[in-house]
């Protein structure tokens, strides 16, 4: 009798070394195992005693035989595929393995596979898994095929680290590009120093925008940039580097080259140096951070000199309007003396009128630097010979020019030169000049003013051998309230917005202003350039302003709350033969108006209950308004206040302190 037992070799204790003792095969496909052909029994032996994955598939059913190492592959599917057709268990990707078995088991070709994707439910839900596996033929015992052997590993763990491997090294890479981004466009510079030696490792461009595009990376800081050491910041950043702590620096001046051979420029900087710290402690580098503050050190640089120019114009200021003021409080005082002779009497009316006027002219300066400041100030510009611009210039400054006993010459082109200007403006900017030059020289000094035509332009020097000017002070004298210097120890040194004016002045005519001194004591010369007329006819000689005599008498309403300046005018224009009725505020001005219906009504604006632009409306409603002509007189003198008073109905706009021959000239052009 033949024995039930397989005629195999000895097969492995294991579970299915077991479970292959404990199957009936004789109720399988396969039949008893002691009919398998030997070259099945050697596959089965060797896949048993494998602790590598392994199966064997058999027959037409693909009767599946596996060993230990193969059950975490099957999952779920385990033990019950021992044994079974291979299709059953694998129908889920049979899609993939159903074509390399036909070329096995139809045409005996081995297969080969690596890390090919396969999407399997082993343990309850679909997952990705990775497998490399061949398929090899087994032959039966009449040489054909008669099933397969498979050696196969998963390499899901493996793809899936790879993958992750991959993803990181990914986002290591963005992490990097981000970072490298950030750096390049943060707002500030930024430079990440490395060891002891502060080896540049990371710099960003504005870092390299701020030395003028070294190259700084893998060198150390005082190697790339030398002209840094001895500024202080070596010793910063070694103190950073050894203690551990932050330094924060502000505006911290900073001296850099923008090239090799270029000169130091002044730059200043807000700053953070900042330890990189490892696990243990250790200081591995500073991370330097700032930005460039210069532009913001230097505007609130500008604005304290503003501001201390200010402080020093408002005390010039003072002192100017002081000046005048105790000539006229004392003649004043000698006007009001009973026994005064008249001689000395008109004396103290001429300072009186003197000294006012000089302080209109402080005031006339202060407005014309305002309007032409907020672009408000126009010209009257024609036709005008140079000739006579110079004339008028040199006439408003002879006074102070004779009283210094300056020599003065001048010296014009040969025959008329035309301006498109406005004479008066010009001639202001010119006597302006003259009269620094006389202010700034010595008593009996040179002075000289020069006109030539070049190239379309005329050019207009006037030359002084006084006190000079420094490198610095060639600029800043066109500033608001700027002096030079030593001007505080000379009389009349004014207030410091006449070369501002000027400046202004000349560019609105299109022009150019400019200051040349060979340093202090050696004199200056100030030179305007101004666009000529090229073939213009020469200009007509201006029309010299009559004088208006035999004016008529008007009936007068003069509305003022200034008791004095009421007072003042309403006895000028009674001399001068007008019948004059006056109101100190805008409600006692219209009843008058009303009760006197005026031919001329002198309103000032800033008065209690109404004001001037209120009383000019109500008149204007007035049936009998419309013949009224109406003045306004007020210290606003902007263009948006003279359209204001057109727009309540005025006819005139008057500034204070207003010339009296104005008014009468105003009087008697009422019909």
């Amino acid at each position: 009798m033949s024995s039930s037992r397989p005629t195999l070799p000895p097969l492995p204790d294991s579970e299915m070394g077991r479970l292959f003792l404990g199957t009936d095969w004789s109720s399988t496909p396969l039949g008893a195992v002691q009919r398998w052909p030997q070259s099945l029994r050697i596959a089965v032996s060797i896949c048993l005693n494998s602790r590598f994955p392994m199966f064997v598939w058999w027959g037409p059913q693909l009767i599946n035989i596996y060993n230990d190492a193969y059950i975490p592959v099957l999952g779920k599917r385990h033990p019950r595929a021992f044994g079974r057709p291979a299709r059953e268990f694998w129908n889920d990707i049979w899609n993939v393995l159903g074509p390399q078995v036909d070329e096995v088991m139809l045409h005996g070709r081995p297969t080969w596979n690596e890390r090919e994707l396969l999407v399997m439910e082993r343990n309850g839900y679909a997952e990705e898994t990775y497998f490399t596996w061949s398929y090899s033929p087994i032959h039966n015992e009449l040489g054909g095929v008669g099933g397969l052997f498979c050696a196969c590993t998963e390499e899901t763990p493996r793809v899936i680290a790879e993958r992750e491997r991959d993803a990181l090294v990914r986002s290591a890479q963005d992490t990097a590009q981000t970072l490298q981004t950030w750096f390049d466009n943060a707002p500030g510079f930024i430079a990440l120093l490395r060891g002891p030696q502060l080896v540049f490792e990371m710099v960003n461009k504005a870092y390299y925008q701020l030395v003028g595009h070294r190259p700084l990376q893998g060198l150390p800081v005082f190697e790339a940039l030398p002209e840094v050491r001895k500024q202080g910041f070596e010793e910063i950043l070694q103190r950073v580097y050894e203690s551990g702590q932050p330094f924060v620096g502000r505006a911290m001046r900073l001296m850099l080259q923008s090239g090799p051979d270029s000169p130091l420029v002044e730059r200043y900087v807000d700053l953070v140096y900042q330890p990189v710290v490892e696990a243990s402690g250790a200081v591995r580098g500073i991370f330097a951070q700032g930005h460039d503050v210069t532009e913001q050190v230097r505007a609130v640089q500008a604005l304290q000199e503003a501001d201390q120019r200010k402080d020093e114009f408002l005390a010039t200021l003072a002192h100017e309007l002081r000046n005048p003021l105790a000539p006229i409080r004392q003649a004043v005082q000698l006007a009001k003396m009973q026994r005064l002779p008249a001689g000395q009497n008109a004396w103290a009316l001429d300072i009186i009128e003197r000294q006012s006027r000089h302080m209109g002219l402080l005031l006339d300066d202060l407005l014309d630097v305002a309007r032409i400041s907020s672009g408000r100030l126009a010209l009257r510009r024609k036709q005008v010979s140079l000739a006579s611009v110079v004339d008028a210039a040199v006439e408003t400054a002879r006074p102070l020019l004779d009283a210094r006993h300056h020599r003065f010459t001048q010296s014009l082109p040969p025959h008329d030169v035309l301006l498109d200007a406005d004479p008066l403006r010009l001639a202001q900017v010119l006597s302006n000049l003259l009269s620094n030059a006389a202010k700034y020289t010595d008593d009996g000094g040179a002075i000289e003013l020069r006109a030539d035509e070049e190239g379309g332009q005329v050019v207009i020097r006037v030359r002084d051998n006084g006190i000079g000017l420094s490198a610095t002070s060639r600029e800043q004298i066109f500033q608001m309230f700027s002096q030079v210097a030593p001007a505080l120890g000379r009389a009349e040194s004014g207030l410091g917005i006449g070369l501002a004016l000027s400046r202004g002045l000349v560019e609105l005519h299109g022009g150019t202003i400019e200051a040349h001194s060979a340093g202090i004591g050696r004199g200056a010369e100030f030179v305007v350039r101004l666009p000529a007329l090229v073939g213009a006819a020469s200009a007509a000689p201006a029309a010299s302003p009559g004088v208006a005599t035999g004016a008529p008498s008007r009936e007068v309403l003069i509305a003022d709350d200034n008791v004095d300046a009421l007072s003042s005018l309403a006895l000028l224009l009674e001399i001068a033969g007008h019948r004059v009725h006056t109101a100190s505020d805008g409600k006692e001005a219209l009843a008058t108006a009303e009760q006197l219906r005026p031919d001329v009504a002198i309103l000032d604006i800033g008065m209690p209950g109404l004001n001037g632009y209120q009383v000019a409306r109500e008149i204007r409603a007035r049936p009998w308004g419309g013949t009224v002509h109406l003045i306004a007189l007020t210290g606003w003198g902007q263009q948006e206040e003279q359209q204001r008073a057109r727009d309540a109905g005025f006819d005139h706009h008057c500034t204070k302190p207003t010339d009296p021959q104005a008014l009468y000239a105003l009087l008697a052009q009422r019909t």
